[in-house]
């Protein structure tokens, strides 16, 4: 437990200095840059060129821009130098932004901080569980042991608690594998986003394009799943008069809709808040530091020992929204896969089940 400590208290240390808003002009004595704690937010929170290390050291990443007429151009992000120079035509704008100087069009290919973060992730997926999977199959009848061990009682988590109990023993299987990969992709990117230095720190589950392209593809699953009985219950609710079928197979399909809605600002809404609150603090040594260095040293101890609690609090919160979104998600195909049978609700329960799901949402 010490040595995780450590480990956090160095993590967050080198990110505060990475965080420090003095420029090199301070070296020689010039004036000093005024802190802002938006920029500092910001910078963190969204996506960028280069994966920023510490002080004015970063990473350059890939650009890559295919313009009609003009064909593919790869390059270094660095010759940009961080939005002071343009390139082949290009530049970055103030929300970092690559853009044409002739206003002409073309494609932005490029791999950025996320873009990156994603592709880690994804090779590290694959290096996981293929080792994983191959030891399950050189070892069939032993015991799990090292890595195995560890992702074994997820995945059991996954199918017995949340597949199976959402959507049933006897069709739960074909839903697994995505299941599966959403769980442990959620969690990835979010534990590599608590890692404050390169390859981690990205925002990827707090970019909004990314939770939407999640709840897309559920939408997408549990529409093509969809039997006979689901669009019976949302076209025209068995049991109901008429006349609240005006009212309620309204509200039925826009719920449709919500569903996938609520899944995306959940996950994005979260994530994005933890990084921002995390970061907030971080500015509070700046700002008391830049009204007394005294005042600024005795912040950061607070400071420190706050976020330490922060992220010990991320983590759980880290492996709390990739099972939320599971969870939903195996809930949204259960409803869409559920078999009529024959003890109906009398139509006040109905309406009453679908105004507490209203209210929970």
């Amino acid at each position: 437990m010490n040595k995780v400590l450590g480990g956090v208290v160095i993590f967050l240390s080198l990110f505060l200095f990475s965080a420090s808003p003095v420029s090199a002009s301070d070296v020689h004595g010039e004036k000093k840059e005024k802190f802002s704690a938006g920029d500092l937010i910001i910078e963190h929170i969204t996506d960028n060129h280069d994966w920023h290390l510490f002080g004015h050291l970063s990473i350059p990443l890939p650009v890559i821009i295919y313009k009609p007429g003009n064909g593919l151009q790869v390059f270094s992000s660095s010759r940009f130098e961080h939005g002071q120079a343009s390139y082949n035509g290009f530049h970055l704008d103030a929300k970092n932004h690559i853009v044409a100087e002739d206003n002409g069009k073309f494609y932005d290919l490029s791999i950025t901080k996320n873009v990156a973060s994603l592709l880690i992730v994804i090779v590290l997926m694959l290096v996981v569980f293929i080792s994983i999977a191959k030891r399950y199959s050189e070892n069939k009848n032993s015991a799990p042991k090292g890595l195995q061990s560890w992702i074994e009682p997820i995945i059991v988590f996954v199918r017995d608690e949340v597949a199976k109990s959402s959507i049933g023993e006897k069709k739960y299987e074909k839903y697994m594998p995505f299941l599966l990969t959403v769980f442990f992709f959620i969690l990835f990117l979010n534990l590599l986003g608590l890692i404050p230095l390169a390859p981690g720190g990205a925002n990827v589950t707090g970019n909004i394009g990314i939770t939407m392209s999640l709840a897309l593809l559920t939408f997408i699953i549990t529409t093509i799943s969809a039997n006979r009985n689901y669009w019976h219950h949302i076209i025209a609710m068995p049991g109901v008069p008429v006349w609240v079928l005006f009212l309620l197979t309204p509200i039925e399909i826009l719920g449709m809709f919500l569903r996938p809605f609520v899944l995306m600002i959940r996950l994005f809404a979260n994530m994005l808040a933890g990084h921002i609150i995390a970061l907030s603090f971080f500015s509070l040594i700046f700002i008391f530091g830049e009204i007394n260095q005294w005042l600024g040293m005795g912040v950061s101890v607070v400071t420190l020992i706050f976020t330490i609690f922060m992220t010990m609090l991320e983590l759980l919160v880290a492996f709390l929204q990739a099972y939320v979104f599971t969870m939903l998600s195996a809930i949204y195909f259960g409803a869409a896969v559920e078999e009529h049978t024959n003890h109906e609700h009398p139509p006040h329960a109905e309406i009453s089940e679908h105004i507490e799901e209203a209210a929970m949402v």
